[in-house]
């Protein structure tokens, strides 16, 4: 086993009484306060959160933002300067290498921020496609990320100067105290947040302003625990739960982030073909009626028939409910409203066929 990674802040949040878990091969804070606290603080105030594990990429030269659009799934074109886009990096059978987030910076710069196992991946395959005069460095230590997400997340970062003003998944470059940081108008949380992305080496400066500002606010220091919960509660796919080499876009229900009249991107052929035939399985959304916790990798069934497992599955703060999302053969008939079982540990636990989110969300 390879030795695990540490981010710019641990020091910080050990500091602070951070727990720490394994994410992506790094070590990170998974709760300060519990999970159930930092979750809905987020949702009722705001959170702040330390993903500095997430990779980062920058793909330059004359002709990189057509490189990345010929190669990603979803169409550059779409948006340009100032603005991020979630995409997708497939392999040939229609799979995902990995889910991420591409910045235009410009049309010779496209700054790549994918999940942290599997930077090294995306870097590897649009390294070997990349023409001549285009670069794609790996640039994982280059910035930190921090997430502000809640009601309040715009009230803290204009405390410190930095800007608020884009439109969802737009962007600014701004500083705090002489430290560059890029803020983008997005998050993982469902609710109206930031992402902030410092200079890796001056990032407890914006950090430590960040902590004061949120605690200022009512808010609290979160973990990656409560990040799973509300990202679960929006239906927001994870990389190895809800999208993997072999589970596809369509399958997942993220073919809003193909650009299906796009002449190429990795996978095309396949996923067209999957289209359309139509997937085999579909993700669907799962809420307890009965009592239970509901986990990943549990056997879902209609009567004595399974007809698909979890993929992710936790207990919901805000609905005070166990809940899932769950891959779901499509020729099983399951329509919204059904119910089914879940075998959790040889108990059957009685749910509801729901269509994520779980919660309104309120990221614009």
């Amino acid at each position: 086993m390879s030795e695990l990674q540490h981010g710019p802040l641990e020091d910080r949040h050990r500091e602070l009484g951070a727990s720490f878990a394994e994410f992506g091969g790094w070590l990170m804070p998974v709760s300060y306060a519990g999970t159930v606290a930092e979750h809905n603080a987020t949702r009722s105030t705001v959170g702040l959160f330390d993903v500095s594990h997430l990779g980062k990429a920058t793909v330059r030269g004359s002709g990189a933002a057509a490189f990345v659009n010929a190669t990603l799934t979803n169409d550059l074109a779409r948006i340009g300067p100032g603005k991020a886009q979630y995409t997708l990096c497939c392999n040939e059978s229609g799979g995902v290498i990995d889910d991420l987030i591409a910045y235009y910076v410009a049309d010779d710069e496209i700054f790549l921020v994918p999940n942290a196992a599997n930077t090294e991946a995306v870097v590897a395959v649009l390294t070997e496609a990349a023409p001549d005069g285009v670069t794609v460095t790996d640039e994982h230590r280059s910035r930190a990320v921090l997430a502000v997400q809640g009601p309040r997340s715009t009230e803290v970062l204009a405390g410190l100067g930095l800007p608020t003003e884009m439109d969802y998944m737009g962007f600014e470059d701004g500083s705090y105290a002489g430290v560059p940081v890029r803020v983008c108008r997005s998050g993982y949380t469902g609710e109206h947040g930031y992402e902030l992305l410092p200079e890796w080496e001056s990032a407890v400066v914006v950090f430590d302003a960040l902590v004061a500002a949120v605690s200022q606010a009512g808010g609290e220091l979160a973990g990656l625990g409560a990040r799973d919960t509300l990202r679960t509660e929006m239906g927001y796919p994870l990389h190895g739960h809800e999208l993997s080499p072999v589970i596809s876009p369509l399958q997942a229900r993220c073919g809003w982030a193909i650009g299906w009249k796009k002449e190429s991107f990795f996978g095309r052929d396949a996923l067209l073909a999957e289209k359309a035939a139509g997937p085999a399985r579909l993700l669907r959304g799962l809420r307890a009626t009965g009592r239970g916790v509901l986990r990943a990798d549990l056997a879902v069934l209609d009567g004595d028939r399974q007809v698909g497992i979890t993929t992710s599955g936790t207990f919901s703060p805000t609905l005070r409910a166990g809940i899932a999302l769950a891959l779901i053969d499509a020729d099983a008939g399951i329509d919204a409203g059904a119910q089914l079982t879940v075998d959790v540990r040889g108990r059957a636990v009685e749910c509801e066929v729901v269509q994520p989110p779980f919660v309104t969300a309120k990221t614009r």
